[in-house]
């Protein structure tokens, strides 16, 4: 049988004179190769652990909540689980997203050029809370990719998995997967589910029920910082694939679907809303973040919502809302005369009532909540949150096209990514197909597609490493953005 054919997407990538990049496709691992390397790394104990704990869909084994009755997951309030999430019908997909050469023979067929890889069990070691085995999934992986991709780095490139449960042990996967490996980007997931600290000292068998989200970069038991100055040196974007599944509101017991929908974007959203309002886009202007599989919809509700706020709630205009600012004399005065029922036999409390609304119990030393980002006017806002922000979007989702609405200063930096290996792309050949509707539709113009599919994620990698995609197909397209930038 023949693995490629001619496609409507490979016949639009006929027409642009630049080259498509997928930012977000996701490869499937092979399990019997990954426990051989992570046999490698932690020990035969380690890889008979996870092959004997691990559940779902990555060994297609039940989870604890198969296993519970409907009454056990409504005491537990165990919510349902991932499942389902790989093809199986497009057989030659599923086998695409699993074998490297595959996948580099199709890819003319999808009309990519190239492709940044994110891998599938990554996104579960990344929250996996044992240490050992967190760490170790994590570089067997890294190990495993950086040597199937390896022969196909013209076409594709592998992402590093990152665990982020600390600055320091982030720093080690970065450094290695960037310095001995020679991997060019990595994700993180932009939260860390950690327990309450009281519950799980007075509580500790129920401190799983209590759990509250670090963001990495606001409030946070740790100082990333290190971290973000790390990815500098390493020339590396900081790509976040997080999600909030199991986390309020998405816990139903029944629906994975209630509990999938907005849970990339809602992540993206807390992570961002952390880096920007935390400082972090301040201290380091020049690193680039990523929101992966979120959408661009939630990013212009945030971008918006933060001029909003900081309109009102800027250290002067707060002002406007200081108790200290009522006027008790006038408050009083209209009180008395227009009060009436109201006040009826409580004239002589009235003065102490209203003396009541100039309490204020604030400490002066933390009211200006943008301290840490200096915005001094709101035009500050989009140099430190759309500059080096970028925000992955699927092909078949038509919001993408609001990010390039309104004055350019509006606007913001949407990247094209397939998704392909996951249940949400049924046919990997049609992405840039659903992708170039907003054009055929009208929602966005070819220059705007270009920023897209090809200058955004170019930026994005290239933006941080020149160097990123040398030796590859788009290699002379970008030096020629990165010269025109």
């Amino acid at each position: 049988m023949t693995a490629t054919s001619e496609s409507k997407s490979s016949q639009i990538r006929a027409t642009l004179d630049y080259p498509v990049i997928d930012t977000d496709g996701h490869l499937i691992e092979f399990l019997p190769l990954f426990l051989d390397y992570l046999k490698e790394v932690g020990g035969a104990e380690m890889a008979g652990r996870f092959e004997k704990e691990s559940v779902g869909d990555n060994l297609n084994r039940p989870t604890a909540w198969h296993r519970m009755s409907k009454e056990e997951r409504r005491d537990q309030r165990a919510w349902r689980p991932v499942w389902w999430i790989k093809p199986t019908l497009n057989t030659l997909d599923r086998a695409t997203a699993m074998l490297p050469r595959l996948l580099r023979e199709r890819m003319d067929e999808m009309g990519l050029d190239f492709s940044v890889l994110y891998p599938t069990m990554g996104l579960v070691f990344l929250r996996e809370d044992q240490e050992d085995l967190r760490r170790a999934g994590c570089r067997a992986l890294n190990r495993m990719h950086a040597d199937l991709y390896r022969e196909h780095a013209q076409r594709m490139t592998p992402v590093a998995a990152v665990p982020a449960y600390t600055p320091q042990e982030a720093i080690e996967e970065a450094e290695y997967a960037v310095n001995e490996l020679g991997l060019k980007a990595i994700m993180i997931s932009g939260n860390v589910r950690r327990p309450v600290p009281a519950v799980l000292r007075e509580a500790p068998r129920l401190a799983h029920h209590a759990l509250w989200l670090d963001h990495l970069a606001l409030d946070s038991d740790h100082d990333y910082d290190p971290l973000w100055a790390k990815c500098m040196e390493l020339k590396v974007a900081v790509t976040s694939h997080g999600n909030l599944h199991g986390m309020a509101p998405r816990t139903s017991l029944s629906s994975y679907v209630y509990n999938h929908i907005g849970k990339f974007a809602s992540a993206g959203d807390a992570f961002c809303k952390a880096l920007f309002l935390g400082g972090v886009t301040r201290r380091f202007p020049e690193l680039h973040f990523a929101f992966l599989e979120g959408g661009v919809a939630w990013a212009c509700s945030l971008f918006s919502d933060l001029i909003g706020h900081w309109e009102k709630r800027n250290l002067e205009a707060l002002d406007k809302i200081n108790p200290a600012s009522l006027d008790l004399d006038m408050l009083e005065e209209l009180f008395q005369r227009y009060g009436g029922p109201i006040i009826e036999g409580r004239q002589d409390s009235l003065r102490g009532c209203l003396e009541s609304y100039r309490e204020d119990h604030e400490d002066p030393a933390s009211i200006d909540e943008w301290a840490a980002c200096e915005i001094a006017r709101k035009e500050d806002i989009h140099g430190l949150f759309a500059r080096n922000f970028y925000f992955g979007c699927e092909a078949d989702d038509p919001t993408n096209a609001w990010a390039f609405k309104g004055p350019p200063e509006m606007r913001l930096k949407a990247m094209f990514g397939s998704d392909i290996g996951h249940w949400d792309v049924p046919d990997m050949s049609g992405v840039l197909q659903e992708a170039y509707e907003l054009v055929e539709h009208g929602h966005i113009d070819e220059a705007a597609f270009k920023q897209f599919v090809f200058a955004n994620p170019a930026m994005l990698h290239a933006g941080m490493n020149p160097d990123f995609f040398k030796g590859t197909l788009a290699e002379d397209a970008v030096a020629g953005l990165l010269a025109e930038a």
